[in-house]
């Protein structure tokens, strides 16, 4: 069985490190979890790449065999043998046969921040990313050593071939329950799988630079990793203003077996990568911003092609996005719903020059409850600079796609919905289909999608919902006499009228029964 697919699995994992949380808010919980199965991803790596070592030095067949004991030792300890294979050296007082026999010791909070300090010394590129926050922390020592456990089964084992890929995607999995836990603020660092996979598939990441500039925990990195068919054929760059979110990424695209270049600091004001320009910018920023620091933008910064407010910051978002893509580069990105339609003075007037020198290819309007953060449906923005007809594209610099996706998605919760693979399918054919040379594959669909001149956009106000667009859908006739229907709706009304009497004389039975 593949413990990959295994979604129980790490369900029932989830819940039983949730139940040792005790006194820790859950906001805070993740930080002493999450880096407990990073550090068991970094000695599992670490003891699989010396056990190879272990059998190379003394294969008559390997470039490193020898026969004295004292040479084997030197290769097996050279720490280059490691790091050439993208693997972090773990000293004896940090690997987690370590940390597992002394598990119950009273002083376990002591020796996991012992821990994290040597890793890092042994490996300075890893510096800041292990916290040693568990001394001071109100987990008591037993809920630690519970934790220790789960994370010490064997299928997390070194022994165990597919531990690390196990690892990663438990990691994945517990950030997006914490998420899911912590509500609002579990936005902050997580979009929900199903965006970050049509964002994906909408842009097609097979090789280049991809940008995120809000890249909370990593995922949309890890996400066009997957996608690329070629590996390392992508490189990733990140920035996030909350320290403890830069080192939740961090260490998810490590264990991820991903190399990014994450940066801390405000990417509205204090720009990490001023000199890049990526093939791709796919992000999910904070919406609505306010008071955010207008003020303190320089009137001559390049990346500005409009005013800016700060009543709002979405439309500095989008300008920091459009101004971060090569020649031929697109930006993916969700963005409120307020963004399409906005007459704030200055907001209106960057959207009007976005359409009208031709970066918007298209927006896909989405459903509601797609968002920890908010019940309220967002959309997707595409911006463009490769709307020419090269590079395998068709012209399309006066065209805009509109999508009306509101009526896809699957309630996965009582709060939640999620979109399907298939519906994730649809809407990224309809744009690829839409882009491509060969246009004939492309069709307006009544209620779903329509390419709509920037004439006709200008004449709207320009105001970018798709619904003003697509039109209504096309119901298509049943064919069944209405006396047919009406008896059906009255068969199912009687059952379920029954049904309702029969669960009312339980009940008041049970209630007897317990008076």
């Amino acid at each position: 069985m593949k413990v990959q697919a295994d979604i129980d699995f790490q369900k029932d994992l989830f819940e039983a490190a949730n139940k040792m949380r005790g006194s820790v808010a859950p906001a805070d919980y993740k930080h002493y979890v999450l880096p407990l199965i990073f550090l068991r991803y970094l000695s599992n790596k670490y003891e699989q790449r010396r056990s190879q070592l272990e059998q190379m030095v003394k294969d008559p067949n390997s470039e490193w065999f020898t026969e004295d004991k004292e040479t084997q030792m030197v290769i097996i300890e050279d720490h280059d043998q490691y790091k050439a294979e993208n693997v972090f050296v773990v000293p004896e007082e940090a690997k987690w046969s370590y940390i597992m026999s002394n598990a119950k010791q009273p002083n376990i909070k002591e020796i996991l921040d012992h821990a994290m300090k040597r890793i890092e010394e042994e490996n300075p590129e890893l510096e800041g990313m292990l916290p040693r926050t568990f001394q001071g922390s109100n987990l008591p020592a037993e809920n630690i050593a519970g934790l220790i456990e789960i994370f010490s089964r064997e299928i997390f084992s070194a022994r165990a071939s597919e531990s690390v890929d196990v690892l990663g995607r438990t990691y994945e999995y517990f950030i997006g329950s914490f998420a899911s836990s912590e509500g609002n603020r579990g936005g902050e660092f997580f979009t929900p799988s199903s965006i970050v996979k049509l964002l994906v598939a909408m842009l097609e990441p097979i090789s280049g630079k991809v940008f995120d500039p809000a890249c909370g925990s990593g995922g949309m990195f890890i996400q066009s990793e997957e996608y690329s068919p070629r590996k390392n054929a992508l490189s990733f760059y990140g920035q996030e203003n909350v320290t403890t979110t830069v080192r939740l990424g961090k260490m998810n695209v490590l264990l991820h077996g991903i190399n990014a270049e994450i940066r801390l600091g405000d990417s509205l004001l204090n720009d990490q990568f001023p000199d890049l320009k990526a093939d791709f910018v796919i992000a999910n920023p904070p919406f609505n911003q306010k008071d955010w620091g207008a003020d303190r933008m320089a009137k001559n910064d390049p990346r500005l092609i409009g005013p800016v407010t700060n009543s709002n910051a979405n439309y500095m978002w989008i300008q920091h996005f459009l101004s971060h893509l090569n020649e031929n580069g697109t930006a993916g990105f969700v963005m409120a719903n307020g963004a399409m339609t906005t007459n704030l003075k200055e907001e209106k007037e960057v959207r009007q020059r976005l359409i009208e020198e031709g970066y918007v290819d298209c927006i896909v309007q989405l459903p509601e409850k797609l968002f920890f953060t908010t019940g309220i449906p967002c959309c997707l923005f595409f911006l463009s600079k490769n709307r020419n007809g090269i590079n395998g594209f068709r012209e399309r610099k006066n065209e805009i796609l509109f999508i009306d996706a509101r009526k896809m998605g699957t309630s996965v919760s009582r709060k939640q919905k999620a979109l399907s693979q298939d519906e994730i399918n649809q809407i990224a054919k309809i744009y690829h289909d839409f882009k491509n040379k060969n246009t004939e594959e492309y069709k307006d669909i009544s209620g779903l999608c329509k390419v709509v001149t920037v004439q006709e956009v200008n004449k709207n106000g320009n105001k970018l919902t798709p619904s003003i667009y697509v039109g209504s859908e096309v119901i298509e006739e049943d064919n069944i006499p209405v006396e047919e229907k009406i008896n059906e709706l009255y068969r199912i009304l009687k059952e379920q009228f029954e049904e309702s009497n029969r669960l009312q004389i339980k009940i008041k039975n049970d209630l007897e029964e317990l008076m």
